[in-house]
């Protein structure tokens, strides 16, 4: 906000930018785009630092369709794994604290930007994938 008010013909075009990415727009394109705006302040769907991690992170010899097959996986883990998580008793709201003993709140947002960056790695379409993790979600209980 400081940034935006001190200097808004600087944030004005990096907010422009930042609007005009499409999901047609080349990975390339859309991750400096997003490293521009995340170095301004400014949110992005997809945190470009953590992609540059995990692209950097790949196994050594495998093939990028077994890479791809373990970020599916990890979505389906994580699926299965939520009841165990809620039904654990530090999961349990904590009014002193104003959220839960085991950081739960924060779950849903680290999911998003998970898989997002995983599957900006791969090249993948992010918001169908997501869609897949809320049915199999649904289809486990």
């Amino acid at each position: 906000q400081v940034f935006s008010h001190h200097c808004p013909f600087l944030v004005g075009p990096i907010e422009c930018l930042s609007d005009a990415v499409t999901p047609d727009t080349d990975i390339q394109v859309t991750l400096s785009i997003f490293e521009l705006a995340s170095a301004a302040g400014i949110s992005c769907e997809v945190d470009p630092a953590l992609v540059n991690v995990l692209a950097g992170s790949k196994t050594d010899g495998s093939a990028p369709e077994e890479d791809y097959k373990v970020a599916c996986l990890l979505l389906v883990f994580v699926a299965v794994s939520l009841p165990l998580l809620a039904s654990d008793p530090a999961s349990l709201y904590n009014t002193q604290m104003d959220g839960y003993n085991n950081n739960i709140h924060c779950l849903a947002k680290a999911i998003i930007q998970v898989s997002a960056a995983l599957f900006t790695v791969h090249n993948k379409n992010i918001e169908t994938h997501l869609k897949e993790f809320l049915l199999v979600r649904v289809a486990g209980g």
